[in-house]
């Protein structure tokens, strides 16, 4: 199992869905693939929708250019 962190880069306002630099949650996945390209992100949208109550796919934010992704383990 691999360990990432995903940290939002800018912010973001769209259709009343803020995101904010810094967000950040965590993510396991089986494998040691990026988590936003694997299986459409949905690991790192359903993070932070548990953390934060928002829905990064909604926003447009579910990518590499708004998230940063560091494999911590």
């Amino acid at each position: 199992m691999a360990l990432f962190k995903s940290t939002a880069r800018t912010r973001k306002l769209t259709d009343s869905i803020l995101v904010e630099p810094g967000m950040s949650v965590e993510v396991a996945t089986v494998s040691a693939i990026n988590p936003i390209t694997a299986n459409g992100g949905q690991a790192v949208a359903d993070a932070f929708m548990r953390v934060y109550g928002i829905d990064l796919k909604k926003a447009g934010a579910l990518n590499s250019a708004y998230l940063e992704v560091n494999k911590i383990k």
